[in-house]
């Protein structure tokens, strides 16, 4: 974990100055039983903004649309919806993105440009933009910045997630209070590469150079949200936005200033939290566990590692069973392509040793069933072959997983009759 440079304050995206909110029901995740599914934030001032995107080659319209406005200009606005991934939709898809930019921007006064278009839910149907147009001037009207407004956008990016996820915080720079808020959503098809998961990040700081803004971003995702996996898949929607309207007053200079990497520090630490919260509420989850790979001889080959163990489907039945089979954890190792040297391999469960030097370790299987029975526990992998640590958030693979996947079918049909109504 990563340390909070200042205290937890209440507000998510709402809490930095500047920054307003709010959510409404359109009815795209069920017309028969509305839920919020489309929210709407939006900075007072002009911003420095950027964003990282999923890897995936399959990328969503919405995703298209959004790295083509972030990449020329700076967003004000992020338009977002649940239930529907805009995905897989070809030119209607990126028209109907394009037409929700352009209604958003007009109801704000700004650049189509500078909206951020957001999708998340089902891939392949049609984005029922007309009805979500119909709603953005309620959006626009309902926009406020209370603690309330920043709870209705968490929750209306809501799928198979369970909860909310949001945070905020407040620190000093030269005594001058700043605040970040952030909002996530992700629960199933998580691996990111920069999973299905969605961020937005607010900050009232004052960061001129957009080269340093996205610079921290992606050092900051490669060290938190590139590094939790659930069941190994990666989304064609990822995205994580940030935005900084400066309305503090204070603002940050040089890349290697005190203040810059105080600010790269909170934004570590705010991404870090959020990646704990997607694990701990993944899809039919009953185990979170701390991967860690040390003393591997290199970077990439202790990532190989952690990577190959996190989602092996092996290993994770196991820990869904208590079971600190260390021989599935070892195979994985084996395969996972990264240098290692067999007779020098410890893998222990919490702080008990169930494999040493390659061979059966000294510790009782009682301890060790002890730790694996655990709710959350560590795994530690040593390799003994260098210097090189890496460290992932994941999960156990439960029968529940499976039956909960097995068909989308239901909600296919629920989507359907949204679309006709």
């Amino acid at each position: 974990m990563f340390e909070n440079p200042g205290k937890l304050v209440n507000g998510g995206v709402c809490s930095p100055k500047g920054f307003q909110a709010h959510a409404v029901e359109v009815g795209i995740k069920d017309a028969t039983n509305p839920k919020l599914d489309m929210g709407l934030i939006f900075s007072e001032f002009e911003t420095t903004a950027t964003g990282v995107f999923t890897t995936n080659r399959i990328k969503a319209a919405a995703v298209k649309v959004c790295q083509s406005h972030v990449k020329v200009t700076n967003i004000r606005a992020i338009l977002v919806n649940s239930g529907n991934a805009n995905a897989c939709t070809g030119v209607e898809g990126i028209q109907a993105a394009k037409d929700c930019a352009k209604k958003t921007a007009k109801e704000l006064g700004v650049n189509m440009r500078e909206v951020g278009i957001c999708s998340t839910g089902v891939i392949g149907l049609p984005l029922p933009s007309d009805r979500m147009m119909e709603k953005i001037p309620e959006l626009r009207t309902g926009l406020g910045s209370q603690i309330s407004q920043g709870d209705l956008l968490s929750r209306s990016i809501l799928t198979s997630d369970t909860r909310k996820k949001e945070i905020a915080i407040e620190f000093e720079i030269d005594g001058q209070p700043v605040r970040i808020g952030a909002c996530a959503k992700g629960a199933g098809m998580i691996k990111p590469s920069m999973a299905t998961m969605l961020c937005f990040i607010t900050t009232d700081l004052k960061i001129p150079n957009k080269e340093h803004l996205h610079r921290c971003l992606t050092e900051a995702t490669e060290n938190t949200f590139n590094r939790i996996t659930i069941d190994g898949d990666t989304s064609t929607n990822d995205t994580v936005l940030v935005m900084a309207n400066g309305a503090s007053g204070v603002s940050i200079g040089r890349r290697n200033g005190k203040a810059c990497k105080l600010f790269c520090q909170a934004m570590h630490f705010i991404m870090d939290h959020l990646s704990r919260e997607i694990v701990l509420d993944g899809e039919k989850v009953s185990k979170f566990v701390t991967l860690k790979v040390k003393n591997a001889r290199s970077y990439l080959d202790a990532k190989k590692i952690a990577e190959a163990v996190a989602n092996s489907p092996l290993v994770k039945s196991s820990w869904n069973g208590d079971d600190p089979n260390w021989g599935r954890v070892i195979h994985a190792v084996g395969y996972s392509r990264a240098s290692i040297q067999e007779e020098l391999i410890d893998i222990s469960w919490g702080k008990h040793l169930a494999c040493q030097g390659g061979k059966l370790g000294p510790a009782t299987i009682t301890k060790l069933r002890n730790v694996a029975s655990k709710k959350s526990f560590e795994l530690t992998i040593d390799l003994n072959l260098g210097e090189s640590d890496y460290t992932m958030y994941t999960s156990d693979l439960s029968p529940e997983y499976i039956d909960y996947n097995r068909s989308e079918y239901s909600y296919w049909d629920a989507l359907a009759k949204s679309k006709a109504r």
